[in-house]
């Protein structure tokens, strides 16, 4: 198969290099310095080089906030028939767009990414296929995931909104709190130092994918359950309520084993 990436990232040299060996691969991307490390693949810096290539897949690797301006710079390139894809973590848009772009569309949400997780050995990590789309494009993600050993879920565009708000926005506000009233230590235990680079590693991500993250309509609710737990978690401290404290740590135990 003829599959275009656009974006020479960590995520999309990483499906280059991956798809590469079994397929005809081309990487866009503009940034020259960003095709350092791409091999065994076809180099384009402008959308014009695509009418030659004629991709039969095209997956979207890009900055979150230009995914769809990207698309829509290259869609005038592309064949008929064309599937189009997305990796994006946040899909509010999308949906719609991908209802009016007249391409058979797939998108899927790989729940790892380069700041935490070993890209060589993804055994344990998730991923999410939208149930919404092409069936062909589905199954070539399907089988593509399946060979990485992940565990495979799908939702709808909805569901995975929900999704998102519960398993990404409770840790990434939870993660900015800690930050925000943190203090330096100079002889910091273990736990501290774990947070910390939870925290190092959150920042180090794009300014526009925490923000949309948090700027899911589903995440505000997440967030009043944070506020909720830290209010009785106070009230427990503050009454120094033993006997609360032990039925709320083992009511934490229950939930986490």
């Amino acid at each position: 198969m003829k599959i275009l990436i656009l974006g020479a990232g960590k995520m999309g040299s990483f499906f280059a290099d991956l798809l590469s060996f079994d397929h005809e691969v081309a990487v866009l991307e503009r940034d020259p310095k960003r095709m350092r490390f791409i091999y065994n693949a076809i180099r384009m810096q402008s959308p014009e080089e695509i009418t030659t290539f004629k991709p039969e897949l095209l997956i979207n690797c890009v900055t979150l906030n230009y995914t769809i301006e990207a698309f829509r710079e290259v869609i005038p390139f592309l064949e008929p028939g064309c599937i189009i894809s997305d990796i994006a973590s946040v899909k509010t848009q999308l949906h719609e767009f991908y209802n009016t772009c007249g391409f058979p569309y797939v998108s899927t949400h790989p729940m790892f990414g380069p700041t935490f997780a070993n890209l060589g050995n993804l055994e344990k990590e998730n991923t999410i296929i939208i149930t919404e789309g092409n069936h062909l494009g589905k199954v070539f993600y399907k089988d593509l995931y399946s060979r990485l050993k992940l565990n495979i879920f799908e939702y709808s565009f909805e569901e995975h909104d929900m999704v998102v708000a519960y398993s990404l926005g409770i840790p990434f506000a939870s993660t900015l709190v800690f930050a925000a009233t943190m203090v330096h230590q100079d002889s910091p235990g273990t736990t501290f130092k774990r947070h910390m680079k939870i925290a190092r590693g959150l920042m180090s991500e794009d300014d526009y994918l925490l923000t949309e993250i948090l700027f899911n309509p589903r995440t505000p609710d997440q967030i009043s359950r944070i506020q909720e737990e830290l209010n009785v978690l106070q009230g427990i401290i503050q009454q120094r309520d033993t006997p609360a404290m032990k039925d709320y740590l083992s009511r934490i135990r229950k939930k986490i084993e």
